[in-house]
């Protein structure tokens, strides 16, 4: 076995600002998927109250 093949490759650690940059780039993330979703929710409800209205 080479050593090539069981070394693994680290990433180097943040400095600290870079790190809450990544950190409130997630938190966006997370935000905007979770508004999606919610928005989605409220659409699939209104949908299901509009076909219950109808039958």
């Amino acid at each position: 076995m080479k050593i090539q093949e069981i070394t693994t490759t680290t990433k180097a650690a943040l400095k600290p600002d870079q790190a809450r940059l990544a950190a409130l780039k997630a938190q966006v993330k997370r935000s905007q998927d979770a508004v999606k979703a919610e928005r989605a929710k409220q659409k699939l409800k209104a949908s299901q109250k509009a076909l219950a209205a109808v039958t």
